[in-house]
């Protein structure tokens, strides 16, 4: 199976969550935290969410792994898949020790109390804690809990990972290392969602980018091109009705994707450094793929068309699976 022809992992559609709230800057008093929010994540792929504090960002994790249900709308995850939502902290009580937070914390993420036991050395020795492993965690510093909680939630072996904003934990060399270990995790066939305000970690990391504001999303597609939207709208810039251009559901030239296009279509050397120049300059994705040649575009043609086919049936599928 080709990249382009994965199934989707989970769908959120037509999504609405509001709350009530006494303030009279709300509308009638309710608080519309997400408003109208349709998206599908694909498997192997990295979905980076992006926008301001407050827009809405870790409530979609929320509703994605079932902390919180929608005001309306659905949410659809894959039957038999797991999900779990890494963020610092979760589960953390001061009075218990770093070790025993760090089981209930790999429990509450999905793990066995047995499997939480047996990543604990390894917990220990990444975050660096030393004999303060085993003191309440009432007495660490911000640091030593964020290591923690970065190190016990990167263990979590789930099919869809959920990343809140955690590769800012630490100090310098440590925020170092953790990227390092997240670029491993969610290499390969990891499906991951990932929200950070790093536009750096986002470009880095993911496939493609939505942006978030005011509870919608106002752009969706190439990384690159959202990430340049929601730069221009931080400084005052305008965005376009139509968002990004990219197709729905295609993935970002990504050194990685790039690297599988190389090995599926032989492409050369030449070719990929010359698609990589023009992708950095700003290119689109359709001027960046002009480098190929007929027979390859040839082949990704098909490739598009066995992806289309494919998600005709899985809808349909799904249709019945319903009914």
């Amino acid at each position: 199976m080709t990249e382009a022809d994965k199934p989707v992992m989970l769908e959120l559609e037509h999504v609405f969550l509001n709350y009530h709230s006494g303030k009279a800057s709300f509308d009638h008093g309710v608080h519309h935290v997400l408003d109208d929010v349709s998206l599908k994540l694909y498997e192997g792929e990295t979905l980076g969410i992006i926008g301001r504090n407050g827009v809405g960002k870790t409530t979609m994790l929320r509703l994605m792994v079932g902390i919180i249900a929608p005001t309306s709308g659905s949410v659809w995850q894959r039957p038999g898949k797991t999900s779990s939502l890494l963020t610092i902290g979760l589960g953390f009580r001061p009075d218990l020790s770093g070790r025993d937070n760090a089981v209930l914390a790999a429990m509450l993420q999905g793990s066995t109390r047995k499997q939480a036991q047996s990543f604990l050395e390894a917990i220990k020795e990444f975050a660096e804690l030393g004999d303060s492993f085993e003191e309440p965690v009432k007495t660490y510093s911000s640091g030593m809990r964020a290591r923690l909680g970065f190190t016990t939630a990167l263990l979590t072996h789930v099919d869809i990972l959920l990343i809140d904003e955690v590769l800012s934990v630490g100090d310098a060399q440590f925020k170092a290392k953790a990227q390092q270990a997240m670029k491993e995790r969610i290499s390969g066939d990891q499906t991951v969602v990932f929200v950070s305000h790093s536009e750096g970690q986002v470009k880095a990391l993911c496939d493609r980018a939505i942006w978030i504001e005011s509870g919608r999303i106002r752009s969706e597609g190439d990384t690159g091109g959202v990430l340049q939207q929601y730069r221009a709208f931080s400084s005052g810039g305008k965005v376009s009705p139509g968002g990004n251009d990219t197709r729905r559901g295609e993935r970002a030239l990504t050194d990685r994707r790039l690297d599988k296009l190389q090995k599926k279509f032989d492409l050369d050397d030449a070719q990929v450094t010359q698609m990589k120049k023009i992708r950095d300059e700003g290119g689109s994705r359709e001027e960046t793929l002009g480098v190929l040649d007929d027979a390859q575009k040839q082949q990704l043609q098909e490739a598009r068309q066995r992806r289309k086919a494919r998600r005709n049936r899985m809808k349909n599928q799904r249709k019945d699976f319903v009914a």
